[in-house]
């Protein structure tokens, strides 16, 4: 669409690279990597630490292809993130940001608790995309990967618009022929934040309560970390300040505001 709307998880770096030294992380694992731009960062990190960055996308940027492989702190799995997560080892923290709908975060947060619980290691989790436009609804890169059971009806080239539950054809926040949107949103499983609101459901159900903040800005960030590890309270008191802050609430709205403004002059444009 335009090179304007700022969407990387860069943006959220204090706060991601923060929490990681609160809980001495060593052992990162990204999904979605697209360009690089948030791996670097994180390769940066684990390098500082003497660590390693595992790295799950199987179609990445050709930017990031070429710098992973330079980077010898960083392992890229080019595979979909459900096939690989359980034969990982020893994770210390997730950072999530592949696709970004129901079926997939709930099944690689299941997969990363499963993981954790194996090897003796707390949950500590960074998602994207828990605020508009994917909160409430799916989005699909490959919706064919998505079981029957969990694929809402979904359409190409159809936008998400603020305030409407339906998408619109040839208008609004939409991927063309890259990503497709469900055609409503709202509803059970349907989007990113409802998958982390029943994960959590699941697990205090299980006995293992856990802290979830949610960061209202660039699409969203949520913070998910067990409440009974000794470090919780610093990341808690870090990133305090920013959970459901109404500023950043407001200002990301402006935001979104602005940009579809922008949209709709480059389809009149088009048109």
């Amino acid at each position: 669409m335009t090179d304007l709307l700022i969407h990387s998880m860069r943006e959220f770096s204090d706060l991601i690279l923060g929490s990681l030294g609160c809980a001495e992380a060593r052992h990162v694992v990204e999904i979605g990597a697209e360009f690089g731009g948030m791996s670097q960062m994180l390769a940066d990190y684990v390098e500082a630490v003497d660590g390693h960055l595992t790295s799950i996308d199987p179609a990445p940027k050709h930017e990031f292809l070429a710098w992973a492989k330079r980077a010898s702190q960083v392992t890229h799995v080019a595979a979909p993130s459900l096939e690989v997560i359980d034969t990982l080892q020893n994770v210390d923290a997730w950072v999530i940001d592949g696709d970004h709908n129901y079926y997939t975060v709930f099944h690689e947060l299941q997969a990363a608790a499963r993981v954790g619980k194996r090897d003796g290691k707390p949950l500590l989790a960074f998602l994207h995309d828990v605020s508009w436009p994917t909160a409430r609804r799916d989005m699909y890169y490959a919706p064919e990967r998505i079981p029957p059971e969990y694929r809402h009806p979904h359409t190409f080239g159809a936008g998400a618009m603020l305030g409407r539950i339906d998408l619109v054809p040839g208008q609004g926040f939409r991927g063309e022929q890259a990503w497709a949107m469900a055609n409503r949103s709202g509803g059970p499983r349907n989007g990113v934040l409802t998958a982390v609101e029943d994960f959590i459901a699941e697990s205090t159900a299980s006995g293992r309560p856990l802290a979830f903040a949610h960061v209202p800005a660039v699409f969203g960030l949520g913070i998910l970390f067990d409440v009974e590890e000794s470090w919780s309270a610093a990341i808690a008191e870090l990133v305090a300040p920013y959970h459901d802050n109404p500023l950043l609430a407001s200002l990301e709205q402006n935001r979104l505001r602005n940009y579809m403004k922008v949209i709709e002059w480059q389809d009149r444009t088009a048109a």
